[in-house]
């Protein structure tokens, strides 16, 4: 029976975003599910973000669930849910008990930790600059069609403290971009280490890997059932 991928969007919440990824594992002979979510919603929090992704589910498995960004608050919430094999936690936030996705930012140290990193780089434009953020090392053409996408991120589901007492019982992996510019790679790994107990791997790509890096990351997506 193939895998399905369930693959949870960052902020945005769009679906569009997998579409290469989605297109590299179906062709690979595994089921994608790529999620919309309710992000245009303001009154939809994380528990509305977790049904939306079960709704899509379905009976379907086995499940691996892979979130990026944004999506590490709602995925472990999944996992709570559904028989999941395996979580992939992808330049992810990593939440604690109580802590709301607002008061992640601060509690990890994040601008800092950006701030230092594009000085440490000598990078161009700055931490505001989204194009220079976001899509450094993603291919003009898949810019371009990003651009086009709408985009709406209602600041609803940051103000949900998280609602697990505990990390659930999922085999977890964090994959976090090399080059990533928003959250830099030590910054993960150390949130990785002392949140969850992990070593994070690392992969050659900024924050949007599922566009920059469709190839790749499905290669790491297979090593790691193989691994199970």
């Amino acid at each position: 029976m193939p895998t399905t991928f369930v693959l949870i969007p960052g902020a945005g919440g769009q679906a569009w975003y997998w579409h290469r990824l989605v297109a590299e594992l179906e062709r690979r002979g595994h089921v994608a599910i790529a999620v919309d979510l309710p992000t245009d919603d303001d009154t939809a929090g994380l528990a509305a973000y977790a049904d939306t992704v079960v709704a899509a589910v379905g009976e379907r498995s086995p499940v691996v669930v892979v979130a990026q960004s944004m999506g590490g608050l709602t995925a472990p919430l999944v996992c709570a849910r559904l028989p999941v094999e395996l979580l992939v936690l992808l330049n992810a936030m990593i939440p604690l008990p109580g802590e709301t996705g607002g008061e992640w930012w601060t509690v990890t140290g994040q601008g800092a930790a950006q701030a230092a990193y594009w000085q440490s780089e000598g990078l161009p434009g700055d931490p505001g600059d989204e194009t220079a953020v976001f899509f450094h090392d993603v291919p003009a053409d898949v810019v371009a069609a990003a651009q086009e996408q709408p985009f709406a991120q209602s600041t609803r589901p940051f103000e949900d403290p998280w609602p697990l007492a505990a990390w659930p019982d999922v085999p977890t992996r964090v994959l976090v971009g090399r080059d990533d510019r928003l959250f830099p790679a030590a910054l993960q790994r150390r949130i990785a280490a002392e949140r969850l107990g992990i070593a994070a791997d690392e992969i050659p790509a900024g924050h949007l890997v599922a566009l920059s890096r469709p190839g790749e990351l499905a290669d790491r997506l297979e090593d790691y059932l193989r691994s199970m």
